[in-house]
């Protein structure tokens, strides 16, 4: 991957339900970032898909994370729809008929496919559960080389496994990793979880960022803070 500026590799999470909400969170923030997350909650709002293409007409960075997974069919038609916005990143659940999907509906565009591999909020034990042989580490890494064998552009994946993710399938793929926390920021509800620099120097390209943010006194110190956590680990 080409070399990407420290302040492009921190995507803020628009973890919240109303665009009202987003456009203030993205005001404050201001120039401390200008690479967005615009999930499901925010997607399907109302009008949050506009507002995602809102964001890319006014020049900033998009990453639609609204994990695709449905029949190829749904999903190849899906991914162009999300190609028009004009967003810069697509997540697809990480089933190889899935992203073979989604490859074929971006074909032609901008838009680089990120397969998520293993949910942060996931471990093991959750995948026992949901009747999966594999543990993460093992599940990461088969559909990290499912991912590459399908000209996925790149994966996410929590830092825990970033750098196995990293060995596995070299230097060209995209690496986001969500379930991000500065020091000392409560975890909330993931599990596998690293601050800023971890994640970096686990061979992460971007780090995801939220609630450590978007709920700080101050959006636009902490969202510098955190980028200059990523220079300095870089």
């Amino acid at each position: 991957m080409t070399a990407v500026a420290p302040l492009d590799r921190l995507i803020v999470a628009l973890d919240v339900s109303k665009v009202d909400e987003a456009e203030r969170i993205v005001e404050r923030v201001g120039d401390g970032a200008r690479f967005y997350k615009v999930g499901m909650e925010l997607a399907y709002g109302g009008e949050g898909l506009r507002f995602a293409g809102r964001l890319a007409a006014a020049g900033l960075k998009v990453f639609l994370d609204l994990k695709l997974h449905d029949i190829p069919n749904t999903v190849e038609r899906a991914t162009g729809q999300a190609a028009r916005l004009g967003a810069t990143f697509l997540t697809v659940h990480g089933y190889p008929q899935t992203m073979a999907a989604g490859v074929a509906g971006a074909k032609g565009s901008g838009l680089k496919l990120l397969a998520v591999t293993v949910l942060t909020s996931y471990d093991d034990a959750d995948l026992l559960e949901a009747g999966y042989r594999f543990g993460v580490v093992e599940l990461v890494r088969r559909r990290a080389e499912q991912a590459q064998a399908l000209a996925i552009d790149g994966l996410v994946a929590s830092a825990a496994e970033a750098s196995r993710v990293r060995q596995a399938v070299g230097s060209r793929m995209i690496l986001v990793t969500p379930g991000i926390r500065p020091a000392g920021a409560a975890l909330g509800d993931q599990k596998r979880v690293a601050t800023p620099a971890s994640a970096i120097s686990a061979g992460a390209d971007y780090v995801v960022v939220g609630r450590p943010v978007i709920e700080a006194e101050d959006p636009r110190a902490a969202a510098q803070a955190i980028v200059a956590e990523i220079a300095a680990a870089s």
